[in-house]
């Protein structure tokens, strides 16, 4: 395989890129053409108007009572302000194009940048369907989907052996998965949501036995970025006789496997509470405030490979990074890059909480990074852990690391794919793109995906046939 030409950008990343330039240019223009008072009243009201919803937010999730009621109606007031300033000045119109064609150049822009770095897909091996398949299944998982889409007499039906887990009984999952191994399991597999998942994943990793994700969890974060069916769980069971293998890589904090996120800080407390799986929102409002201001709850440092943050308030450790710091919205374009997200925020007012508003990533008390082994500390002797959206306390100081392909994950041959992921937003590399600048040199990570896959665990390669490679973008 030949590597792609870096001497320039692709042709159609390239008329993205100067698409984006050009509405741009044209809502600075449309500014502009109502005059520097016009223009700059519309650029000043719509920061001021996200600056104090930012604010507004904090005050919301940082305080109670009258303060908690004030920023409710901040958040709220905001954005009305905004149109009735823009109405009385007569300045609705330049502002709603502005606002479009600006919106339309971040679209274009991310196009661009997506067809510049379109990555290559996890690579997928054929390999032969099991012949002692073992699934376990949670009946109350993703609100009963398990008996709602058959999942039990499809996987029997396929020659699966089922392990129906009891709801009202507490399991050991692991211990059940490892018997399964004992009694001669070729393959482990789990329905339900992605904190069991992990658990059968570890055992899975340890044996080097195929795992098999069957998306009946609520979310199912591990399933969307592995390109499986979310809607129809039962489709997911098609590996079974028409399957194909990805090795992905597999997280571990304080020796406990995570195959999305461990929490560490504010998430991870609230997590803790018992009222949370009752009443989540409600739980969550109660108890921020102190957790935010300090009141409660421990501060966290971590040593990452070239960096260490302090103070922290909260510490997000993924499998792969995500392609924003918001993963409950985010996606991870490869769970093979063999390196953890890291996501630390530090807001102590409501100034940072608009800087936050306004500059996301770059802002001061937002840290995105990634590395090898992250090493989370604390003044405090244990602290909350959510692994995976399961509660743990663990003795600090907590390292998180990843073991690259550690896990075969053995999923259907077609599968609508996993959604591409947008790319950091950096203005100068479309300016780059537009004009045929010559590229910056390609991060280490990123080049990986312009290579051909590597060996994982000295594994031979097949014959070249049962080799393909499937885009991240879905197939249909």
């Amino acid at each position: 395989m030949s590597l792609p030409d870096r001497s320039g950008p692709p042709r159609r990343a390239r008329w993205w890129a100067l698409l984006a330039v050009v509405c741009a240019v044209l809502a600075a223009l449309t500014l502009v053409a109502e005059g520097i008072v016009g223009g700059l009243l519309v650029l000043v009201v719509g920061i001021a108007g996200a600056a104090l919803t930012g604010m507004g937010t904090w005050w919301v999730v940082s305080h109670r009572g009258l303060v908690r009621l004030v920023g409710t109606l901040l958040v709220v007031a905001a954005p009305v302000a905004i149109l009735r300033i823009y109405a009385r000045a007569d300045l609705w119109t330049t502002a709603l194009v502005a606002i479009a064609l600006w919106a339309a150049a971040v679209a274009c822009a991310r196009t661009a940048l997506r067809s510049a770095r379109r990555p290559g897909g996890m690579r997928a091996v054929v390999r032969g369907a099991p012949r002692h398949p073992v699934l376990i299944m949670n009946p109350k998982s993703g609100g009963g989907k398990v008996g709602r889409f058959g999942l039990v007499e499809k996987s029997e039906a396929l020659g699966a052996r089922v392990v129906l887990l009891d709801p009202e009984v507490a399991t050991d999952v692991a211990a059940l998965a490892r018997r399964a191994v004992a009694e001669g399991a070729d393959l482990l597999g789990v329905a339900g949501g992605d904190g069991t998942q992990a658990l059968v994943a570890e055992v899975a990793a340890e044996h080097d036995l195929p795992f098999l994700v069957i998306s009946a969890g609520t979310r199912n974060h591990f399933a969307m970025d592995l390109g499986l069916d979310r809607e129809d769980p039962s489709r997911c069971l098609d590996a079974l006789v028409d399957g194909e293998e990805l090795r992905v890589d597999l997280g571990f904090v304080g020796g406990h496997a995570f195959v999305n996120t461990a929490s560490f800080g504010v998430y991870a407390e609230i997590v803790q509470r018992p009222e949370y799986r009752d009443a989540k929102a409600d739980s969550a409002l109660a108890a921020l405030p102190d957790l935010l201001l300090g009141y409660a709850g421990t501060t966290l440092d971590a040593v990452t490979d070239g960096k260490r943050l302090e103070a922290q308030q909260a510490l997000l450790i993924s499998n792969n990074p995500y392609s924003s710091p918001e993963p409950m919205g985010a996606r991870r374009s490869r769970l093979d890059l063999g390196v953890l997200g890291v996501v630390g925020i530090r807001v102590n007012n409501a100034a940072q909480a608009a800087d936050v508003a306004l500059r996301g990533a770059r802002a001061t008390g937002l840290h995105v990074l990634t590395s090898r082994q992250v090493v989370v500390g604390s003044d405090a002797e244990r602290i909350a852990v959510a692994v995976d959206g399961e509660a743990l306390t663990l003795p600090t100081p907590v390292t998180c690391t990843v073991r690259p392909g550690a896990l075969r994950v053995r999923v259907p041959r077609l599968r609508p794919g996993a959604p591409a992921a947008a790319p950091p937003m950096q203005w100068s590399e479309v300016l780059a793109l537009a004009f045929k600048q010559r590229p910056e040199p390609v991060p280490a990570d990123v080049a990986r995906d312009a290579l051909p896959a590597v060996r994982r665990h000295n594994e031979p390669y097949p014959a070249y046939p049962m080799y393909r490679t499937y885009p991240a973008q879905p197939c249909s």
